[in-house]
């Protein structure tokens, strides 16, 4: 089974130069890789003393993933994606106005991935209630795809309409790990996007996915799935379990550089280009590769 390998863009890694982030995309898309994905966070917030350290904090950069991936539109040719933009705390019609924009700029190259997150500062900052995200989620995805399909909308009382919309709705995956996320999979997504690597985890997520698929008259089949997994200094091992996620039947997998003491950007990419080679990928040719055979590469 082929699967499409993309990078998660190493944002905390990468630096503010559009020069180093030119570089890094179109290096990326020579070397054969599918797909660039990027994180989104708006705010950090300082840590408290004491405190358990998170994620991230206010001194990470983080481009925001819609810019960035407008920009990614006109020097790469890979696909863009989002892993995950955190929707309930921005407005869902400028949402489906940047995205459409990004989709028509790219040709149709955008994936939008969606989830509910887990800030409540950064929810508290944006104005956004906190407390009901899962469910204006549901509302939010079914009105990005009406502004995306239909010439007008009623929304708050009047029809509206975006314009220009995109040739086709923007594929829409999730993120999430919880039952509520796996039943929202199910009914809504064109994809997911699992926290969970191979094995039972997974497998018990994925029951509940198709489950809901099923209870919504959905082909689980139908949904694609892409896994994450951390670059291992030994690339046959990374190739490895590239081939684990094509066996639980991932179409897409992104591989994370970062937080691995790479120094620079060409470090990054050195490191991208070596399982390159490992998984046979090649500039100009389709963009999958054969996990299994990785080896004979």
């Amino acid at each position: 089974m082929t699967i499409r390998v993309g990078a998660v863009l190493p944002q905390r890694e990468l630096g503010t130069d559009p020069a180093v982030v030119r570089h890094y995309l179109t290096t990326l898309d020579d070397l054969g890789f599918a797909h660039v994905l990027a994180y989104e966070h708006v705010l950090g917030e300082r840590p408290a003393p004491g405190a358990e350290p998170g994620p991230y904090d206010a001194g990470n950069d983080y481009h925001e993933p819609l810019v960035l991936l407008g920009f990614a539109a006109a020097v790469c040719r890979l696909e863009l994606v989002t892993g995950v933009l955190v929707l309930p705390q921005r407005q869902a019609p400028l949402v489906a106005k940047q995205a459409a924009e990004v989709s028509l700029l790219s040709g149709g190259r955008l994936r939008l991935g969606v989830g509910v997150g887990w800030n409540r500062a950064e929810y508290d900052a944006l104005g956004a209630s906190f407390g009901d995200r899962g469910r204006r989620l549901d509302d939010q995805v079914r009105l990005l795809r009406a502004l995306w399909s239909e010439p007008l909308v009623e929304l708050g009382g009047r029809e509206v309409g975006l314009s220009p919309r995109p040739a086709a709705p923007v594929p829409i995956w999730f993120g999430g790990s919880s039952p509520a996320a796996y039943d929202r999979i199910g009914r809504l997504g064109d994809g997911w996007l699992p926290q969970v690597q191979p094995g039972p985890d997974l497998d018990a997520a994925r029951a509940l996915v198709d489950r809901a698929a099923e209870s919504a008259g959905r082909d689980p089949a139908a949904l694609g799935m892409e896994g994450r997994l951390v670059l291992d200094d030994d690339v046959h091992r990374t190739a490895d379990a590239i081939g684990a996620w094509a066996a639980a039947g991932a179409t897409h997998v992104s591989v994370d550089t970062m937080s691995r003491g790479l120094r620079s950007v060409d470090d990054h990419l050195a490191a991208l280009a070596g399982l390159a080679r490992a998984l046979g990928l090649r500039a100009g040719s389709p963009r999958e590769a054969a996990p299994t055979t990785a080896r004979a590469s």
